[in-house]
């Protein structure tokens, strides 16, 4: 590379630097440590944790509780995200094209089982559920998951089903610590392991826990794929009992949840002629 290119690239990056706004980047590093493990924090921990003198810390989530992006969790100066954070968040999701045309593919799915169903995707180590189709039943009135739900990849069905398609190299890179966080029994210690199950569920196609992550709800899952013949997301439904019974399988229940799928999948353009090339090339087939 010449002289005066390198010159010309450094000086833009420079230039693009000079746009930066320190307070605006900061005041966005305090939203992001905010997180469903960690919903309050305090000044003096965000203060640690960003390198941030605590007056700046106190300033700036002062003006963040002012424009309702931050909430007083208590008495001690502690605080939680606030609606103006939501708002943006079901902006977001509601921009999604996977959103809109996946909706009406769940409320059908809902309509035909009386489960409450979701669109879920993955966000590198966590699943987010972005849609939700809810039940009128009653019983589903006490199972708080919701649009924005996070909970994580390896302790669901929800997330093997979505880490479908990553070798056992690319899962070793996603949990580069090799052990995982047990959350109940039926979570995989290890990402050979969880590699183990992932396969499983591919082969199959869908996704079965029997109260596997909460006691007492079951879920059936399958994978959503589009144009490029990857996972995108998948589609589940929520069961209120502690396994999914023979019953509710003689009734199609699996059917159901895959035929869903299936249609997201051709809505985001996927031929489904394409899926066994697919996973034979993953080794599956």
């Amino acid at each position: 590379m010449s002289e005066p290119l390198q010159q010309n690239e450094s000086e833009n990056a420079k230039a693009e630097a000079n746009y930066v706004v320190p307070g605006l980047e900061r005041g966005l590093r305090i939203l992001a440590e905010f997180s469903p493990r960690e919903p309050v924090l305090g000044a003096p921990e965000l203060s640690k944790r960003l390198g941030i003198p605590r007056t700046t810390v106190f300033r700036l989530l002062q003006t963040l509780e002012s424009l309702g992006f931050l909430e007083r969790a208590d008495k001690d100066r502690n605080y939680k995200l606030g609606i103006a954070v939501l708002r943006l968040g079901f902006e977001y999701l509601s921009s999604l094209e996977l959103t809109d045309l996946g909706l009406p593919v769940i409320e059908s799915l809902r309509d035909a089982t009386g489960f409450t169903t979701h669109i879920v995707i993955r966000d590198g180590r966590d699943v987010v559920f972005v849609a939700k189709a809810q039940s009128q039943s009653p019983v589903f009135s006490s199972i708080r998951v919701n649009v924005g739900t996070r909970l994580p990849a390896h302790a669901t069905t929800h997330g093997h089903v979505l880490m479908g398609d990553l070798s056992l190299k690319e899962l070793h890179a996603l949990y580069p610590e090799g052990a995982l966080n047990r959350m109940t029994s039926a979570t995989p210690e290890t990402v050979d392991a969880l590699h183990d199950m992932i396969r499983e569920d591919a082969l199959r196609g869908y996704g079965v826990s029997n109260s596997s992550f909460e006691r007492g709800i079951s879920v059936v899952t399958a994978p959503v794929r589009n144009e490029t013949q990857r996972i995108v997301a998948c589609i589940t439904v929520t069961v209120p009992r502690p396994e999914i019974d023979a019953a509710l399988i003689a009734d199609g229940l699996i059917d159901k949840v895959q035929r869903a799928a299936a249609e997201l999948s051709r809505r985001l353009n996927y031929r489904s002629d394409d899926e066994h090339t697919f996973l034979k090339a993953l080794g599956l087939r």
